[in-house]
């Protein structure tokens, strides 16, 4: 258990001296190449810059969610190019097919939402399938951008509330009730959706009445 502690202390050692001389630029560089290569702890990073910078909360949000958009491009091209071959080839008829289906209906969303969640969600995989189903490359930015902008902001509203140790107690709950999370989420995107559908109907049912004399 030493052992661990210290490797994961030095690891974060590493990290903040090779961010350390990119200032606030760092959570940028940091979010693209998590995004576009390997899996770092982004969560632990931008909350480290949020508990000790506090009044720049939403700059170092922005910063993040771009960072992450930009990042993932790189899995785009891939994908846009040769994407549906991997796919086919990682994933049964059935589950490409459903993933396929689920795009096609809600494209935006079906980047958005899982831009939302933590790890363990296979992020990268649904980037790689949004590029694959030839998603265009704004909305592709904007899902994302959007999705880690909501992720990283109530990641820093939590840690200034409860301080830093709030990521490795939202991981341990996230990691441990994983389906439950997801359910949870679903449900009340699905909630969302509806009352977007219903508000939609009710207002093209108003304009479809004739004006009164």
């Amino acid at each position: 258990m030493h052992t661990i502690k210290h490797i994961i202390s030095t690891y974060k050692t590493w990290i903040g001296a090779v961010l350390a001389p990119l200032g606030v630029w760092g959570v940028f560089a940091i979010a693209a190449v998590d995004a576009a290569f390997m899996g770092l702890p982004m969560d632990v990073i931008v909350a480290g810059y949020i508990y000790n910078d506090a009044h720049r909360l939403l700059l170092y949000v922005f910063l993040a969610a771009s960072g992450s958009a930009a990042g993932s491009i790189v899995i785009y091209v891939i994908g846009y190019t040769g994407g549906e071959v991997l796919l086919r080839k990682r994933l049964s008829p059935e589950r490409f097919e459903k993933i396929h289906a689920s795009f096609e209906k809600h494209e935006f969303l079906a980047l958005m939402f899982p831009a939302m969640l933590p790890p363990p969600t296979p992020f990268k995989a649904v980037v790689l399938a949004a590029a694959a189903f030839e998603m265009s490359l704004w909305r592709f930015l904007l899902a994302i951008f959007s999705g880690r902008f909501l992720r990283f902001l109530i990641l820093g509203l939590l840690t200034l509330k409860f301080g830093p140790t709030v990521v490795q107690l939202g991981g341990a709950v996230v990691a441990r009730h994983f389906k439950w999370v997801l359910i949870a989420l679903a449900a009340g995107l699905l909630i969302w959706l509806l009352w977007r559908r219903r508000m939609k109907n009710k207002k093209q049912d108003t304009d479809s009445k004739p004006n009164a004399a």
